[in-house]
């Protein structure tokens, strides 16, 4: 099934309802145009990778890979290039 839209003055066409919701287009969903012949375009959803379900979530990961060092035996290391 076909939809036809038209251009506004400004450059702007609205997405048909009906595709929006098939293809979950939201506001802020970035659109990839892409010309494939002279009267022919492409229009790509590009998909967000999803968010993590809060900052917290992130806890403990560094901790995973940080070696267990004092803070005085990292600074003994940085300072010995400075004499």
């Amino acid at each position: 099934m076909a939809d036809i839209t038209k251009v506004s003055e400004r450059g702007q066409s609205a997405i048909p309802a009906r595709l929006r919701r098939e293809h979950g287009v939201s506001p802020g969903t970035e659109l990839v145009w892409e010309a494939v012949g002279p009267d022919e375009w492409r229009v790509r959803i590009r998909r967000a990778p999803p968010a993590s379900p809060n900052p917290s979530a992130m806890r403990g990961f560094a901790r995973r890979f940080r070696a267990v060092r004092t803070t005085k035996s990292w600074m003994d290391e940085l300072r010995e290039g400075e004499e």
